[in-house]
């Protein structure tokens, strides 16, 4: 079976974090989107981030504080990316909206990976992976 996959992050200002994703290439699905929430596509069909306000977030969980990511890590959204020229943009660009890159690129050899944090402090991995380690074949 497939799923679509839906990550659900709260945001301080939906419209802000909409203006920061759009530069660097992320497209948002009108029918996803509302005065609360904006579903950007990820891979189309397939992934969406869906950027909630923190009010709407916390009506779907209201036994739980919603995290301050800008405090506390409470997910690692990964992206694998075609090369490195691809990953070294992305992250560049994340910067250029006003993200910031908390950690110098990682080459692992079989993996090469970057990453950035959003406006409200969220963890973007942005990887690529070439033969994965201990595949003989």
């Amino acid at each position: 079976m497939q799923y679509q996959t839906f990550v659900n992050l709260p945001v301080r200002d939906l419209q802000a974090s909409t203006g920061f994703f759009e530069p660097l290439g992320f497209a948002f699905d009108p029918g996803f989107r509302n005065d609360d929430a904006a579903g950007m596509v990820i891979n189309d069909g397939c992934s969406y981030a869906m950027l909630l306000t923190h009010e709407f977030f916390a009506s779907f969980v209201p036994h739980k504080a919603v995290a301050d990511a800008a405090a506390a890590s409470e997910v690692l959204v990964a992206l694998q990316c075609d090369t490195r020229d691809d990953i070294n943009d992305l992250a560049t660009k994340a910067v250029n909206a006003g993200g910031r890159s908390y950690r110098e690129p990682q080459d692992h050899g079989f993996m090469y990976g970057h990453g950035f944090e959003d406006l409200d402090g969220h963890v973007w991995e942005v990887l690529c992976m070439n033969e994965p380690p201990g595949n003989t074949e």
